[in-house]
């Protein structure tokens, strides 16, 4: 039976004659006017649409990748959707990136291709019915052109790698029909999408289509672009986001050879965060990047603290600890926001068989992408042209519009593949930063963040202190969970009411919300002004690494192996509402922590081994990920033997993709559990360079991560940018603490446990 996909409220698909005979497929949005094309679609014309695919009448085909990558896969896995629906021949597939589509609608930006949000999780998800869409859009109008051709019935022909083929074998490639297909009108109502026993790529490994360029030097990132007469701009920031410039000589700096110009930066206090200079700054331009730098370090500064120059990770910490004191009275000073009360939690504790309570404090931490906050800029009176490694396209375009006043389809905004986001990239400082340089000068600008730069003006991710206490019956059940968490909210400043600032935080769905009778969660905002915006994982990192080790806990009190425990935690296989829209389920939930258990043999080794063995398990819009892993302990030396990941995704679209995505994340969680930390003291960061926030070498990671893919082709795909992250981390921690365990009191522990068994 075929599936059916209603129409988009963005209008249906549109085919128009490319150059030299192409057909050209897209999708053309409300009010559609002209529009950029990205080159790799041009020939020698352009055309006012929004461009998925080309099909030259070589037979070779241009995919447009809509999403930046910012190293999920995207730029493979979104063009994949729409070849499969094509029958394409994937080894005569291009694909390229097709940056920022708008148009202007009567003043106002129209979206030309819809969704355009990286390293979120959201792209396949938003893109599984827009691409398929226009991928059997094309394949229709081909086999159209076909039954033409080959003197048979549409309905009875069948495309093939990049042919459409009659039943006695005759068969005609794409290009020989491209001319003719692309002066057919598409149909009234849209071409049924293929049956999924008819995928040829979807479900089928792939490897990244920018991989043979990245490994040789050659994939082009958005300093690796020109600008014929850029000059180039580097920065100092203010010690202090708040601060101010208190005075500044620029004589020596002036004398560099080539140093052109120093330019004052303010940020904007009317513009929230990630839409203005992050910072007070001063911007040296240049030449070249030489010169630059040379006129940075003849600057004489002298800066200015704001309020923020007497705060400190350490005082935070402290006012979260006193805040979440479980002894302090009770007209203590109340949450700022109840996410969910379930029960009765405080009438549940009166009927305590045990009792435990733990806190958990994680650290600020940086982004560190691999490549520095970037962008290069040209600004005219009627056009601005941005190249920027962004997440997050729209919104640099509505940073862009803020700052000069142009119309939508006067800001052109190219998104090259992006060394990294991480959530950095959702804010877009930097870009305004560019904009104003490059109308200071009246000149294009390359501008560009030295690594201590980057590192000392971040929008961290916050630290948060977690408080968790539960009440256990006399049959070993949780009955009662109280969790209080106090941080000071991501969103601060960014437009978001009060009473939904803890939503960066944490979420009123997060396990066991909804598994446990009586259930409580508090946010308690930490008034802070040190720099805070979007970091990967968030707000499910820091969450999941309170409860699932707070569960490994729970069955060191009960004497039981904490796999049970989980287990009984979630119960049995069922589907649970959540308060968020959707449901929990709790089989696919329970089955990838037993592959993962299985997996390591944990049945067998989690008592018995000298070494230790860590489980935890989350669960994300939708999606399923358990982590299992053993570590050594030989000395003081931690070593982690083995990372293993069962990930349930739904359809998956590339598994060579997901694998490797899967497997980032675990080494990004496990790495960051291991080293990471920013500190502050008199409001500064005291972390500059890799020496001081050093990422994990290669001997502290596990030389693998086993990637273990649930087959779900009977669900719609979900996103996986980072959802190996939230289980690695506590996984870890379990495993070290049972290691530690084992070292401290083996023999004695080992010989209660076995009695238990």
């Amino acid at each position: 039976m075929s599936e059916q996909i209603a129409l988009s409220r963005r209008g249906f698909l549109k085919v128009l004659a490319g150059a030299a005979g192409a057909l050209v497929v897209g999708v053309p949005f409300a009010a559609m006017a002209d529009a950029p094309i990205p080159p790799g679609f041009l020939g020698d014309t352009l055309y006012g649409m929004g461009t998925y695919v080309r099909i030259d009448t070589d037979g070779n085909v241009v995919i447009g990748a809509r999403d930046p990558d910012t190293g999920t896969g995207v730029a493979t896995s979104l063009p994949r959707i729409i070849a499969d629906e094509l029958d394409a021949d994937w080894s005569r597939v291009s694909v390229v990136s097709l940056g920022l589509g708008v148009t202007n609608n009567n003043g106002a930006p129209s979206w030309t291709y819809g969704h355009q949000l990286g390293g979120t999780g959201s792209s396949i998800p938003a893109a599984w019915n827009d691409l398929r869409q226009a991928g059997a859009l094309a394949r229709w109008l081909l086999l159209q052109v076909g039954a033409q051709t080959l003197g048979v019935s549409a309905d009875r022909l069948r495309c093939e790698k990049g042919m459409v083929i009659a039943p006695d074998g005759r068969r005609v490639g794409y290009g020989a029909l491209a001319t003719a297909a692309a002066q057919i009108s598409p149909p009234k109502n849209p071409p049924a999408p293929k049956t999924p026993d008819r995928y040829t790529l979807i479900g089928q490994p792939a490897g990244d289509v920018d991989a043979r360029r990245i490994v040789a030097g050659q994939a082009p990132y958005t300093l690796d672009h020109h600008f014929g007469d850029a000059v180039v701009a580097v920065l100092a920031h203010c010690p202090w986001r708040d601060g101010q410039l208190k005075s500044i000589d620029t004589t020596a700096t002036l004398a560099v050879k080539g140093v052109q110009k120093v330019v004052q930066l303010k940020p904007d206090p009317k513009r929230p965060p990630g839409q203005t200079p992050i910072a007070p700054a001063v911007a040296v331009v240049a030449d070249s990047t030489w010169a630059a730098l040379q006129g940075r370090r003849q600057l004489k500064i002298e800066w200015q603290p704001g309020p923020s120059g007497s705060e400190s990770s350490a005082t935070l910490e402290q006012q979260a600890a006193a805040l979440l004191d479980s002894k302090a009275s009770a007209d203590k000073t109340p949450p700022t926001t109840r996410v969910r009360d379930d029960g009765d939690v405080d009438k549940a504790g009166k009927h305590a068989a045990r009792r435990l309570e733990a806190t958990y404090h994680q650290p600020w931490l940086a982004h560190a992408t691999a490549e520095t906050m970037c962008c290069m800029a040209r600004i005219d009176k009627d056009h601005a042209h941005l190249i920027v490694p962004t997440q997050a396209p729209q919104r640099a375009w509505a940073v862009v519009q803020s700052l000069t006043g142009l119309a939508p389809d006067q800001i052109e905004i190219n998104v090259p593949r992006v060394g990294g986001g991480y959530g950095r990239r959702l804010d877009h400082d930097y870009v305004a930063e560019a904009v104003i340089v490059a109308k200071s000068v009246n000149k294009p600008v390359r501008l560009l963040w030295t690594r201590d730069e980057d590192l000392s003006h971040d929008w961290y991710r916050p630290a948060s202190t977690h408080h968790i206490s539960a009440v256990i019956d006399h049959h070993r059940h949780v009955i009662a969970w109280d969790q209080k968490l106090a941080s000071a909210s991501a969103l601060v400043g960014r437009g978001v009411p009060d009473d939904r600032l803890w939503t960066s935080e944490l979420e009123a769905d997060q396990i066991p919300a909804g598994l446990v009778p009586n259930y409580r969660s508090d946010w308690y905002n930490l008034a802070s002004a040190l720099p805070r915006g979007p970091h990967r994982g968030m707000p499910q990192l820091t969450n999941a690494f309170a409860v699932e080790s707070f569960i490994d806990e729970l069955a060191h009190l009960l004497r039981e192996n904490p796999l049970d425990t989980k287990l009984r935690l979630l119960g049995e296989a069922r589907q649970v509402p959540l308060q968020g829209g959707g449901t929990l389920d709790i089989g696919r939930l329970r089955n990838v922590l037993s592959l993962v258990a299985d997996r390591i043999d944990w049945k067998q080794n989690w008592l018995r081994s000298v070494n230790g063995l860590g489980i935890a398990c989350w669960h994300i819009g939708g999606a399923y990920v358990a982590h299992a892993v053993e570590v050594s302990l030989k000395g003081n030396t931690l070593g982690i033997e083995r990372a293993v990941c069962a990930v349930d995704v739904g359809r998956v679209i590339n598994p060579k993709g997901l694998e490797g995505q899967v497997a980032g994340a675990t080494l990004d969680a496990l790495g960051t559990a291991l080293n990471l930390a920013i500190t502050f003291k008199n409001g500064q960061p005291q972390q500059h360079d890799w020496k001081d926030y050093p990422l994990a070498s290669m001997a502290q990671l596990p030389d693998d991560v086993e990637v273990i893919t649930v087959p779900g082709n009977d669900r719609p795909p979900t996103g996986a940018s980072f959802l190996a992250m939230p289980s690695a981390a506590p996984a870890l921690a379990n495993a070290v603490f049972r290691v530690s365990a084992v070292r401290v009191r083996r023999l004695p522990l080992m010989k209660e446990l076995l009695r238990l068994l």
